[in-house]
Formats: C-alpha cells, structure tokens, sequence
C-alpha cells in the first residue's frame, strides 16, 4: 500500500515536470518556426488532457542588413571604369566629356587685347581721314589762285600752309593704320581691299606732292614759270586727293 502511494506521487511528480516543460518550450519552438505543434499533454494522474489550450508569448526579432548592391561571389559589384563617360546625373555632358580640353575652351586674353586695340586704332584712323578732307578740299580750292600768272605772294603762302596742314593729318591718319596690331588669319575683302588699294596711290602721292609743290612755290617766288618737275605738281595732286577720296568713302558710307 505504502509503495502504491509512492509510486503515484512520482507519477505525478513525473507528470507535472513534463507539463511544465511542454508549457517552457512550446512558445519557444513556436516563435522559432512556422509549423504545426504536436505532443502530449497529461494531468497530474497520467491521465490525458483533452483539447488543451496552449498560447504563445515570446516576440521574435530579427535584425538583417540588406545589401542594395549586386554581389558576385561574396563582392558588390563594380561599375566597368569607361574613359570620358557622361555623368549618371540630369546635367548635359561636359565640354571634356566632349573631347574638349581646358586650353581650347579658354579664350586667349592676349589675342583678344590685340584685337580690341586694332579696333580702337582703326576707328581714330577713320575720323582722322574725314578730318583731313576738309583742308585737303581747302587746298585744291586755293591751287587756282595759287599758280596762275596773276598770283600774289599771300595766296601761294595760304595754298602752302592749307597743304602743309593737309599733309600732317595726313600722315597721323596713316600711322594709326600702319601701327595697328595685325591679326593672324584675317581675310580683306570688299571695301576694305579697295581702301588698301587706293593707299598704294594716295601713300607716295601724299609724300611727292608737297615736295613738287615746294619747288613750284619757289620758282613763282623768283617771278618764274612753274617748270621742270614742279610742273606736275597739279596732276600728282589731283590724282593723290581722288584716291585719298575714294579710299575714305569707301569705309565711310555703304554700297
């Protein structure tokens, strides 16, 4: 009798242990996969329980890094190293992605000061030769009084003092066209071949006439003809001032 009693507690001591530990580890397995849960519950007695209720309290966390970057054995993958490719961005390729260097998309501040001063010069060449056809115009006037056989000393001396004037514009005209930066590459054309043209014959004309007229001055002064050389003083000049005009009309007005 006294061994039946023992043998009973120790079953119920048996029974109690394995339903502590089902109650342990249920949850446990439950949280740990996704399945079904199978097993035996009994009471204190041995006996089965019929339709146990078993709940699940233990909150799993996992904590993953994902990887956003392709990988290829175990390494993200790398993006190919292409020479000159455009940027990935919404921006337009840039003048190097284009095959442009930094020298070639740079202006050159040295030709471009060349250039400016070029301008600046050939515009005072401009305005000075439109200066100098008023007492150039002064001088053909005067030219009459000035050679015919009933002139006075004071109409040959204001006809030489009109060509003197003449002459000094004339030549500041010419040396803001002569000093002038030239530019490399610059193609003439049009009005300005012709005005480059008419130089060639107003240039020497404008250094030969007041020679040719100095002679013929002193020749009259001494109550002389105008002869030998001095006597073409007239057509040089004529000749001389038509080319002179031309050359200034022809950067002048357009046509």
């Amino acid at each position: 009798m006294l061994r039946d009693t023992h043998r009973d507690r120790a079953s119920g001591i048996r029974s109690i242990v394995v339903i502590g530990l089902v109650f342990t580890f249920v949850p446990f397995l439950m949280g740990q996969t996704d399945g079904t849960l199978t097993g035996k519950v009994s009471d204190a007695s041995g006996g089965a329980v019929a339709n146990p209720t078993v709940s699940e309290t233990e909150t799993a966390v996992l904590d993953e890094k994902l990887e956003t970057a392709d990988q290829s054995n175990g390494n993200p993958a790398q993006q190919p190293n292409l020479p000159n490719a455009p940027s990935s961005t919404t921006a337009g390729p840039s003048l190097e992605d284009l095959g442009l260097s930094p020298a070639q998309t740079q202006g050159n501040a040295e030709e471009q000061a060349r250039l400016d001063k070029r301008t600046h010069m050939l515009k005072i060449h401009q305005r000075l030769g439109l200066i100098t056809l008023a007492p150039l115009i002064a001088t053909f006037i005067t030219s009459a009084n000035a050679g015919g056989p009933k002139t006075s000393t004071a109409d040959r001396t204001t006809h030489l003092v009109l060509g003197a004037v003449s002459g000094d514009l004339y030549f500041m005209t010419a040396y803001y066209a002569i000093r002038a930066p030239k530019i490399a590459g610059t193609e003439t054309r049009g009005p300005i071949r012709l005005h480059k043209a008419m130089a060639w014959i107003h240039g020497p004309g404008m250094i030969l006439t007041p020679i040719l007229g100095a002679i013929a001055y002193d020749q009259k002064n001494k109550g002389e003809k105008v002869h030998g050389i001095a006597s073409a003083h007239g057509p040089v000049a004529i000749v001389t001032g038509a080319a002179f005009g031309i050359a200034v009309t022809s950067v002048t007005f357009k046509f």
